[in-house]
């Protein structure tokens, strides 16, 4: 039997510092990683709402994931802070919603970790890969 094998939707949200040249340097440096992944910029990853990452899963996403500055090193001095305090509020939500929280996920890295960066995308591609896909979509 000839299965397609699931290739999961990811929603990526990054602060236009670290996240963002984050990706980018993964893409200067041609570090390959999947191409499943929606890009969002946010001036900083403080601006993301617990609505946006539910959005994204009720519009379809498979997976979401946050790309923020290392604690302690946030352009915008506690952003990360915040946006780690969303993460763990919508993870709660949607385990009470009855979707699996390991859907959600933050990563931690600097503009030059293009290698990190390709890592996060392949980690959480896996991760919901064997999930399934989102049963709300």
């Amino acid at each position: 039997m000839n299965e397609k094998t699931f290739e999961p939707e990811l929603t990526a949200f990054t602060c236009i510092y670290c996240g963002y040249m984050a990706a980018d340097t993964a893409s200067s440096l041609r570090v390959e990683y999947p191409a499943n992944v929606k890009l969002i910029k946010l001036p900083c990853t403080g601006k993301i709402d617990v609505r946006y990452i539910l959005e994204a899963f009720e519009k379809g996403a498979d997976g979401v994931y946050v790309v923020a500055c290392p604690i302690g090193n946030c352009h915008h001095v506690e952003g990360n802070v915040r946006a780690r305090a969303r993460v763990k509020r919508a993870k709660y939500l949607l385990e009470e919603i009855g979707l699996e929280s390991e859907r959600l996920e933050i990563f931690y890295m600097s503009g030059g970790q293009g290698v990190a960066y390709a890592d996060a995308a392949k980690e959480m591609t896996e991760r919901v890969r064997a999930l399934g896909p989102n049963p709300l979509a």
